[in-house]
């Protein structure tokens, strides 16, 4: 009988890493056909996406944006989501704050029109709103967890370089099972963690793996 396979999604971690890679129409990405590749011979059972919720109130397009790549996801059954949240926090960039002071000390006369348009610059980027995703991280490490524990799956496929994720897998292995991670980005702390690491270095990896639209 064959082994029996599931996917776990980083999506933050793995949307990164394929943007590392050049990569710019991640939306027809087919992940049933990516699945499929990835587990080979194996039995794929099912592939697990986990990511931050955009809120509503937020960015619209962006917002809209997820909501057509999460139900397309979900339009095969054998691909669920699991949502965590994105949280805002105030980020101070203390480069603007320092090209503010060097523009303050400049001894070198230069334009006073440049000038105003520097300090301008510098006061709108000195601090700046950023989404921090919370929770997704947790939800995963327990579902792997969890899942190796009732015995749901035979190897896992961690779509994902994040070394957090290593005493998550060292457990799961203690199970018995497998534990594949796979992405375009290095993660030594992870790659040392699992069975085998898959480090994907091209785009032209995925060229069987869009949809037919």
């Amino acid at each position: 009988m064959a082994r029996q396979a599931a996917l776990f999604i980083d999506g933050n971690n793995w949307y990164h890493g394929l943007k590392g890679l050049g990569m710019v129409d991640l939306g027809r990405l087919d992940y049933r056909k990516l699945s499929l590749k990835l587990v080979g011979p194996r039995q794929w059972i099912g592939t697990r996406y986990y990511v931050g919720r955009v809120p509503q109130s937020g960015d619209a397009a962006l917002y809209t944006n997820q909501r057509r790549f999460l139900a397309k996801l979900e339009a095969d059954s054998r691909i669920s989501t699991h949502l965590g949240r994105l949280e805002q926090r105030p980020v101070v960039d203390p480069t603007a704050a320092d090209l503010r002071s060097y523009l303050s000390h400049l001894r070198t006369r230069i334009d006073f029109r440049v000038f105003q348009d520097l300090m301008k610059l510098a006061r709108r980027h000195q601090s700046t709103t950023v989404f921090v995703e919370k929770a997704v991280d947790v939800m995963i490490a327990v579902d792997l967890v969890v899942m190796a524990e009732r015995n749901g799956f035979d190897d896992a496929y961690l779509l994902s370089a994040d070394g957090d994720f290593t005493p998550a897998v060292e457990h799961v292995r203690s199970h018995g099972k497998r534990v594949y991670a796979v992405s375009a980005s290095s993660g030594a702390r992870l790659a040392a963690a699992v069975n085998s690491f898959i480090r994907i270095r091209a785009a032209s990896w995925f060229a069987d793996c869009y949809d037919d639209e």
